[in-house]
């Protein structure tokens, strides 16, 4: 098995129509939007999220960075593949990859720079090990 496999979080899903904008494919905000989605879910499935509210914090998305590669279709069965790639002192970088499976096409790569938050003061604060802890950081070199 690979060492990596159990660090990046897969999520498969069908495109829905509503995605497709007046161009006839997937919108790129919808691209944002299922960043945003995969990486709760990640953080759902390995106690990120509720060691973060027992913190008193959230994460909130600083910024966005992705490239297009090729273009997505309703109907398409897509795999988007999240994982965390680093922590500094109050902010953390994830990465994804969107995959066609029919084809294996890469259609997208993108990175979110999250901030860990003081849920009642709306300022940054240091991510504590109990919430840091729960992912397994991938190396660039092993990343997908």
């Amino acid at each position: 098995m690979n060492s990596t496999a159990n660090k990046i979080y897969r999520h498969e899903f069908i495109v829905p129509s509503a995605s497709v904008d007046g161009n006839g494919h997937v919108n790129n905000v919808e691209y944002v939007k299922w960043m945003q989605d995969v990486a709760v879910m990640h953080s759902d499935s390995v106690g990120c999220t509720r060691a973060t509210q027992e913190a008193g914090a959230t994460w909130v998305a600083r910024s966005h960075r992705i490239e297009y590669l090729r273009p997505a279709f309703a109907g398409d069965q897509l795999v988007v593949l999240t994982w965390v790639c680093n922590f500094r002192k109050v902010r953390s970088a994830r990465r994804y990859k969107f995959l066609r499976t029919t084809d294996d096409a890469v259609l997208a790569e993108g990175e979110t720079d999250w901030v860990f938050v003081d849920s009642k003061t709306g300022r940054p604060r240091s991510i504590p090990e109990s919430v840091s802890s729960v992912f397994k950081l991938i190396p660039e070199k092993l990343e997908p």
